[in-house]
């Protein structure tokens, strides 16, 4: 007797840990700009001013022909979304000059390999 609602009772527990494993709720921590939506998009509207107000972008900028005036006036009316879009693309683009540095390494082990090929 004792046996059969001991199986009774594992096969219940086996039953609830199957059904209620895939309701899970987690927690965590948000800030406020994140919670209301609204000074997201202002602080990303803030770092392209930023960044275009710099004096080397603003150099490059004019040597493009773009007016950095009527640039400025463009992030000011960009959507929401479209300036989270540009402000998350800005910050994952590599700074630097370029990432195909691996053309210039693929060209001087040709060189080297092709130099001491020639010299046997």
């Amino acid at each position: 007797m004792e046996s059969k609602s001991f199986a009774i009772i594992c096969r219940a527990l086996i039953v609830s840990l199957i059904v209620f494993s895939f309701q899970s709720a987690s927690a965590g921590m948000i800030g406020t700009d994140r919670l209301t939506g609204l000074g997201s998009a202002q602080a990303d509207r803030t770092h392209i001013s930023e960044l275009l107000a710099r004096e080397d972008v603003s150099r490059q900028l004019q040597a493009l022909g773009v007016d950095v005036k009527a640039a400025q006036d463009r992030v000011a009316m960009l959507t929401d979304d479209e300036a989270r879009s540009l402000a998350g693309k800005l910050q994952s683009a590599p700074a630097g000059a370029s990432s195909e540095w691996w053309i210039a390494v693929a060209i001087v082990i040709v060189v080297v390999a092709w130099w001491f090929w020639g010299r046997r």
